[in-house]
Order: C-alpha cells, then sequence, then structure tokens
C-alpha cells in the first residue's frame, strides 16, 4: 500500500506540473480535471484519455510510467505503449489502480484528487463497488494539496470518526465535482463524485 501510496503522488504531481504550467502561460488544456471536463477537453470518467491526452502527450509523464503507477497487487493492469512524438499508451486490461477525482482550481486543498480503486467515498471498503486493490485491509487517499496518507478500513466513513464529520472530511478530505461545488461542511455524501475517472 505504500507503493501504491508512492504511485499516486507521482501522479499527483505530474497532474500538479501540468495546472501550475496552464497558469502561468493561460493554457486552458493544462488544466486539473474538473476544468478539463467542463471545458468539454476531457470525456468524464475516462481515465485513459486523462492519462493519454494531457498527462503524456505533454511530457510530464511517459508511457511506460503508467504501466508502474496504475498497477497494484491484483489489478492486473495492462496496457501497450507505442512509440513516437509522444509516445502514446492503450490501456487493455485489468483494474487501473488509482481512480482520479474531477476536481478544479476552485477546489479547497483538502479536496481529493485520488483513491485506490477500492474506495467508494464515504463508504464502507466491504460493500465498495471494487475491492481491488487490498480488499477491506486499508485504502489511499492523495489531496489537491499534495498530502497522501494510508487509512484503514475503519476509516472509510465518518463512523470511524466518532461520527465527527468534520474529522472525517478533514483527514480523508472532501469530495468535488468538476463544476467547484463541494459536499457540505455539515456532511460528506456517499459515492465517488460523477465524472470520476476510472478504468475498469
Amino acid at each position: 500500500m505504500s507503493g501504491t501510496m508512492n504511485n499516486a503522488r507521482q501522479l499527483y504531481l505530474a497532474q500538479f506540473q501540468m495546472s501550475n504550467d496552464g497558469a502561468a502561460t493561460g493554457d486552458a488544456t493544462s488544466a486539473w480535471p474538473g476544468d478539463l471536463i467542463t471545458a468539454t477537453l476531457l470525456t468524464a470518467a475516462d481515465l485513459h484519455q486523462y492519462c493519454n491526452s494531457f498527462l503524456l502527450a505533454k511530457g510530464y509523464l511517459k508511457g511506460g510510467d503508467f504501466l508502474k503507477l496504475l498497477n497494484a497487487p491484483g489489478c492486473s493492469f495492462n496496457a501497450t505503449v507505442t512509440a513516437g512524438t509522444p509516445d502514446t499508451i492503450a490501456f487493455n486490461t485489468g483494474i487501473a489502480a488509482l481512480k482520479v477525482y474531477p476536481i478544479s482550481d476552485a477546489a479547497p486543498s483538502n479536496a481529493i484528487f485520488a483513491v485506490s480503486h477500492n474506495y467508494d467515498y464515504d463508504t464502507t471498503l466491504a460493500t465498495a463497488a471494487s475491492q481491488i486493490p487490498y480488499g477491506t485491509n486499508g485504502f489511499i487517499v492523495v489531496h489537491k494539496g499534495g498530502d497522501a496518507a494510508l487509512f484503514k478500513e475503519g476509516q472509510a466513513t465518518p463512523a470511524g470518526w466518532g461520527n465527527d464529520n468534520t474529522a472525517f472530511q478533514s483527514a480523508v478530505g472532501v469530495k468535488c465535482l468538476s463544476n467547484g461545488t463541494c459536499d457540505p461542511s455539515a456532511g460528506p455524501t456517499a459515492g465517488d463524485p460523477a465524472g470520476t475517472l476510472v478504468f475498469n
């Protein structure tokens, strides 16, 4: 899980650099995923397009990086990298170990950028849509601010934080949509945001 957390952080660093460059140059195609979706440059829920047409095409990651960053035990993620200027990548089979949330530049620093595939926001791991990777052993979260953490199964919902919504949203993070709106401080809503970038 520590290795997957480090992979998630590397994916975040590539995204952070791209969005910073976009802000400095005014390039709307170098932005946070939610902003790309809102501008209809990125198809909602399409992790392959996000990786291939943005992070790879713009040179923030290499094709081979995705084979490492999106793999974890049990995922069997397989992709084909085609050399070129730039390289391209085709996702083939398996499951990407990470899901990327459609956050925008307006999202706060504790907004969730990425989670391990086995975690659906504010949902117990046992009832999540997928238990790959890591089953109910725990989950991984990376925030827009860049911090990453491993959490135990019991911390997947506010119940694991003494039913303290503020503690849950401060630690696990806030769910934000591509239009910039986020869960209210009064309480989280279960399920990943619409448009979450996933593969299988």
